[in-house]
């Protein structure tokens, strides 16, 4: 296992949490129990990846390698974007 694994991964696929949101500065933002950090083995200024999801969103430690490889993604999609709606027909 990763030393900072996604968050889903080592949990009870029931297990959920309630979170409220706050203000932080001009921005709005979620405090994660000291709990669920410790088991997660993040901690505070860990950088996360926030992908949405067909069920809301997904948690993740920041990965720079997935990162350039979704920007790289979006470009493609992006130039080819006729080309792959017909495909998608």
């Amino acid at each position: 296992m990763s030393p900072c694994p996604d968050f889903n991964i080592g949990y009870n696929p029931g297990m959920a949490i309630t979170v409220k949101v706050t203000t932080v500065g001009n921005s709005a933002g979620i405090v994660l129990p000291k709990e669920i950090l410790e088991r997660l083995r993040i901690s505070k200024g860990d950088i996360l990846t926030v992908t949405e999801t067909p069920d809301g969103v997904h948690l993740s430690t920041y990965d720079e390698k997935i990162t350039r490889q979704m920007d790289v993604a979006e470009r493609i999609m992006r130039e080819n974007r006729n080309m792959l709606r017909k495909l998608a027909q």
